[in-house]
Formats: structure tokens, C-alpha cells, sequence
């Protein structure tokens, strides 16, 4: 089978993005992994499909697939390049797009300035909804890891997130604690552990290792996240910026209620063909 793609990013989190609204593309887990794959196939973090909205009210459906092919919930660098995608292909000529997704719809606005500001919905502190294994929600949460225990505050943002604060995020062991964190057995579903570095009450530094992916140069979710947890703590203020090796993001939330939006670039590097 012969498929066309394009492949984006959203500060270096790079994606094949396919599009499935006028013709069905059914992918099993091992072509996900081949095209995933930066020695065999194209190379990405996650493969994006877009298809028809099933609600009758959005625009398109959105789908992600991380590199090792197992279905996920929610991307925000992925959101704004589907947007990107939609603008570019004239598919989309509205300023905002309605995009539907397992977790509901969200909302992505263009901006003139050819940024993109993605409304990520509202964050789920409640264990069921994280998912976590905890007797109830609590401020933060101990974390038992053989022979060390760190304290994570975990939340939803349409994907579970645990956020490890740090004193300096480029000596932080991501590559051995973040897999540890990352399968621990009380979040069932995996999660993506973020490690954040509060500079003052308006900048962070944020490095994420992704379910299904590892560590990428930007987590958009992530982002939301971190930004979350550090308000709930009390330690920034209403709008951050996210500072991830790939590039910033601005990340502003009023507080508990309400919705995270997110702004950022999206990028389109290169179209293509493959056969699977």
C-alpha cells in the first residue's frame, strides 16, 4: 500500500500527519512502528490521522498513535499542526477549528501572527480520571520506586501526567527516572512524567518523557501540565512561559474550573510518499 504524508512538528515534536477524510486509512500497531521508525520508515514521535467528525458538530476527528503504536488521547503540539495542516490544504478557512477527540472536542484558534492557541480543556485532578490507583485526590502524590521515592503532583489533561519538580531540569535524570515514573504501577494506563524547573512565577523549564515515545524536545500536554501543578501549588502566576529544548511555549490557566490554553507554532516540513 502506497500512503501519502506530511510530516510537521511543534517544536521538534515531529509527526507523520495522514489524512483519512476522504478515503479510510486503517493502520495496524507494526505499520504504526515502521513508519515510526527514523532508521526504517519516515521517523516520528506520534503519526496523526485526521477523519471525519462522528459528533455532528466539529470539523474533523482527530487520532494519535505514538511511535510504538498504541492510541493515546491528547497532543497539543500535535492539535496545532493538524490546524496548520487543515489551513494549508484549504481544507479549513475559518479562524478556528473544532476538532473532535476520544476526550471531547477541542478548539484551536489561528492567530494573525501565524501562531496557533489550542483551548486544551479542563484539567482532571480526580484519581479516577488521571487514571491513578489512590484512595482520593490529594495535592500531591508519593511515589515508591524501589529504593528511592519521589513526590509527584498527577492530573489529566485528556492524558495522565505526573509533574517531579527540580532544581535544574538539564541535571535531572530523565532518561533513568523518567521510564521508571513513567510505567509505575499506580497510574495503569502509563504516564507522561514531566520534570519542571521553576525560574520565577512566569517562567518554567520543562523536560517530558512521553508514554510510548521517550523524551521529546516538547510536550504541548506536558506543558498544560506542569503549568497546572505549579499553580496549584501556588507558585506561578496565570500565564507561564514553557521553556522545552525545542523552543517556548505560553501556557495561561485562570485556576481549578477552568480551561488551559496553550499557544505555540506549528511547522510543516516535508510531504511524501511511502509504501507499507
Amino acid at each position: 500500500m502506497d500512503l501519502e504524508f506530511t510530516k510537521m512538528h511543534g517544536l521538534g515534536n515531529d509527526f507523520i500527519v495522514l489524512n483519512g477524510l476522504d478515503k479510510s486509512i486503517r493502520l495496524t500497531g507494526d505499520q504504526i512502528r515502521f513508519l515510526s521508525d527514523r532508521h526504517f520508515g519516515v521517523g516520528c514521535d506520534q503519526l496523526l490521522l485526521i477523519e471525519p467528525a462522528r459528533d455532528g458538530r466539529s470539523d474533523v476527528r482527530y487520532r494519535i498513535f505514538n511511535a510504538d503504536g498504541n492510541e493515546v488521547q491528547q497532543c497539543g503540539n500535535g492539535a496545532r499542526c493538524i490546524a496548520e495542516f487543515l489551513y494549508r490544504e484549504g481544507i479549513i478557512r475559518k479562524d478556528t477549528v473544532n476538532a473532535e477527540t476520544d476526550e471531547g472536542v477541542i478548539r484551536i484558534y489561528r492567530r494573525e501572527d501565524g501562531m496557533y492557541t489550542v483551548d486544551m480543556g479542563v484539567p482532571g485532578f480526580e484519581p479516577a480520571k488521571i487514571p491513578m490507583r489512590a484512595g482520593e485526590r490529594a495535592d500531591s502524590y508519593e511515589l515508591r520506586l524501589d529504593d528511592i521515592s519521589v513526590e509527584v503532583y498527577a492530573l489529566s489533561m485528556g492524558n495522565p501526567h505526573a509533574v517531579l519538580p527540580v532544581e535544574d531540569v538539564d541535571e535531572a535524570p530523565v532518561e533513568t527516572l523518567g521510564p521508571r515514573i513513567q510505567q509505575h504501577p499506580d497510574f495503569p494506563e502509563g504516564v507522561n512524567a514531566g520534570f519542571m524547573q521553576i525560574i520565577d512565577r512566569e517562567h518554567i523549564r520543562l523536560r517530558v518523557y512521553e508514554r510510548g515515545a521517550g523524551e521529546t524536545l516538547a510536550c504541548g500536554s506536558g506543558a498544560c501540565a506542569a503549568v497546572v501543578a505549579g499553580r496549584m501549588a501556588g507558585r506561578l502566576d496565570k500565564e507561564v512561559v514553557v521553556g522545552l529544548k525545542g523552543g517556548t511555549l505560553v501556557i495561561s490557566w485562570q485556576g481549578e474550573g477552568e480551561t488551559v490554553r496553550m499557544s505555540g507554532p506549528a511547522t510543516m516540513v516535508y510531504k511524501g510518499r511511502i509504501s507499507i
